[in-house]
């Protein structure tokens, strides 16, 4: 059994042992959605993918506080940085306040993740949220000489950068590259060079979200909100920053010249990306327009679906694939999985059903390893599926006695099965599915009544039923945008 993780590090392009900066602490940001609309199934890739690795690392034992954000201003148009606030698009459109669509694709993106068995991250902050960490980190990259405004906008000076350091270690670009590449577009005759960034962006009269600051009213850059959140909530340098491949540049490039500016070195030791997800070789994502949302997989009402999928087996078709690799949908591809997906479930089931004999026919050790080898090879999901299937076959055999195993053998097999599907992969059966999420119904359900015990000032039974939910396992954080909650 391989004794030590290896994780694949965009950085240095090359697979190495996981050490952690302060072991058992994990520190680990994961770029979340921009909430503007329903999640689809690119956004359910990433969101599985670090559910895996956060499963993982803490059955390794790692103390992990897990930071996913959520975007809700500052992100243009095209990932450029001209056009429209995709959120206050979206409000104009709908005649509603920004922060109700915020508020409303939130919690959606919630709704759609439970489902999904996803994890919730240890803090989720929101962009909006931290304008105040998004000034000052303006300041000192301002102070420091590698920004400057222009019109009421302050732009990252990617030129001067490049003198001084590296650019493009992620993506291995080089200014020449997108001197000769880039577009000219309305609006950047105020930039020094095309490829500059804005870190703040002046706010038009008819833009409707705005703050105020020294460089006049206006929003923050896209770029800008993770370097400042996840230095707030991990520290100047953390063990791991993932999110898609797509994010690799500009964003993450960008992340990592905002910080070493400010803080003298790159913010991360590992980088991870996972890959996409596409249809008929392109890309499946909002700006494309051929994205299929995850209520659309669950209810099958898609041109391009023949059926309704259960969230298990979309959970069952990402992880079937390793997370560096592309997968491309198809109708047919979701088909083969949701009978993959139901083999492994009836395979766990039919463990308790072998009668125990004196030998056995099948390794148990060898099984345990190659599992924990697939898992400590850049978490290798699709290897590590392909082992439990191989256990299931045995679990067939033994089930018409073709071959025997003892009853030691049958006791640890069930522990390891559940183990990788349950614990660490997060299948469970569509009938647990449902059960989770009326669960989660009933609990939410108690916390508005304790908000309402709260708006009218009953303290005690509002701290009643905290502890009493504690008792059960269940933790309550109360934040000033209200109450959430966890398993212990």
């Amino acid at each position: 059994m391989s004794s030590k993780l290896k994780i694949f590090n965009t950085l240095t392009k090359q697979k190495e042992d996981f050490e952690p900066l302060n072991p058992p602490f994990v520190g680990m940001y994961i770029c979340g959605p921009t909430v503007y609309g329903d999640p689809h199934l690119g956004h359910a890739r990433p969101a599985i993918t670090y559910d895996l690795l956060f499963r993982y690392l803490k059955h390794l034992g790692y103390k992990v506080r897990y930071v996913r954000n959520i975007t809700d201003v500052g992100h243009l148009e095209n990932d450029a940085d001209e056009g429209e606030d995709k959120i206050s698009q979206k409000a104009r459109i709908e005649q509603l306040e920004p922060m109700e669509v915020v508020q409303y694709y939130t919690d959606r993106y919630h709704k759609f993740m439970d489902e999904l068995n996803v994890s919730p991250p240890s803090i989720e902050p929101r962009a909006s949220g931290h304008i105040i960490e998004q000034l000052e980190l303006i300041d000192e990259i301002m102070n420091n000489g590698y920004a400057y405004q222009s019109n009421g906008s302050v732009y990252f000076d990617v030129e001067k950068y490049n003198k001084t350091h590296q650019y493009g270690i992620l993506s291995g670009r080089t200014v020449e590259e997108q001197l000769s590449t880039t577009r000219k577009l309305e609006g950047q005759l105020e930039k020094r060079n095309s490829f500059d960034f804005a870190l703040w962006k002046k706010a038009n009269p008819s833009h409707i979200m705005r703050w105020r600051s020294q460089y006049g009213e206006g929003f923050p850059g896209w770029h800008l909100e993770c370097t400042a959140m996840s230095a707030k909530y991990l520290g100047n340098f953390f063990d791991i920053h993932g999110g898609g491949m797509d994010l690799l540049f500009p964003h993450h490039e960008c992340e990592i010249m905002q910080a070493t500016v400010v803080h003298g070195q790159n913010p991360v030791r590992y980088w991870m990306h996972n890959n996409m997800i596409t249809i008929s070789g392109q890309k499946m994502g909002k700006s494309l327009g051929n994205f299929i949302t995850l209520e659309e997989f669950f209810t099958g009402k898609h041109k391009l679906l023949e059926k309704a999928f259960s969230p298990m087996t979309i959970r069952f078709f990402i992880l079937q694939a390793h997370y560096r690799s592309t997968i491309d949908f198809s109708s047919e591809a979701l088909m083969s999985a949701e009978k993959g997906f139901q083999r492994l479930m009836e395979g766990l089931e039919n463990i308790d059903k072998i009668k125990s004999g004196t030998t056995s026919g099948f390794d148990i050790k060898s099984f345990k390893n190659k599992c924990y080898d697939a898992l400590n090879d850049d978490l290798n999901s699709s290897i590590l599926i392909a082992h439990l299937f191989d256990a299931i076959k045995a679990i067939n055999l033994a089930l018409t006695e073709t071959i025997s195993m003892t009853e030691t053998d049958i006791e640890e097999l069930s522990q390891l099965m559940h183990l990788f599907i349950e614990d660490i992969l997060g299948l469970v059966s569509d009938k647990q599915s449902s059960d989770i999420q009326i669960i989660e119904k009933l609990i939410n359900l108690i916390l508005e009544i304790r908000q309402e015990a709260k708006n009218k000032k009953e303290w005690a039974t509002s701290d009643l039923i905290r502890d009493k939910l504690n008792e059960t396992g269940i933790i309550i954080k109360d934040g000033k945008d209200g109450s959430t909650w966890g398993f212990i």
